[in-house]
């Protein structure tokens, strides 16, 4: 599902015109993603949580070439679902 499917899909269910839930989720968007350059997680009870991942420092060999490199640590985006939202998927 895109997100243009999405806002039309609430569009639809809730009476409120495309361009207005288009904003709304674009807001949502860049708060959940501002929040996430800050390295702050965003909880949403009922759906799930989106957090920052630390990655460690970690040696990689690079087959092809026969040779060793070195990963720096790094924080990844991340998202955890809830536990009644699993509950859903079962």
């Amino acid at each position: 599902m895109t997100k243009q499917e999405i806002v039309k899909q609430i569009a639809r269910e809730t009476g409120v015109e495309a361009a207005t839930v288009s904003a709304v989720v674009e807001g949502f968007m860049e708060e959940v993603r501002a929040a996430q350059i800050r390295k702050e997680n965003v909880f949403l009870r009922g759906f799930g949580t989106f957090l920052i991942k630390h990655r460690k420092e970690k040696t990689a060999r690079n087959i092809t070439k026969n040779t060793t490199l070195k990963i720096p640590a790094h924080d990844i985006p991340a998202f955890k679902a809830s536990p009644e939202f699993l509950r859903l998927l079962k």
